[in-house]
């Protein structure tokens, strides 16, 4: 298996999908080397929230997540590679 490091950057616009999202997150838990993110009470103007996801894991299951974190209504998501 050819593993590849990986940063998602997540942008939440819906808090409402937020359980949905985590449960997403757990799923893939043996992957995901760090997470970090940033609450939607930070920004005065939008509801947005900021997550960004340290995922080693093979080619294909870093686009899986990042395709099933894009269904999910209200999210964003993209990927960027190491190397």
């Amino acid at each position: 298996m050819d593993m590849r490091i990986a940063l998602i950057g997540v942008i939440v616009t819906d808090n409402s999908v937020s359980g949905e999202l985590n449960t997403l997150l757990s799923g893939y838990g043996e992957y995901i080397i760090g997470r970090m993110g940033i609450p939607h009470h930070r920004f005065k103007e939008d509801e947005v929230a900021i997550i960004s996801i340290a995922i080693e894991a093979p080619q294909s299951t870093i686009s899986a997540l990042s395709g099933k974190l894009g269904m999910i209504k209200g999210v964003s998501a993209k990927v960027l590679y190491a190397g």
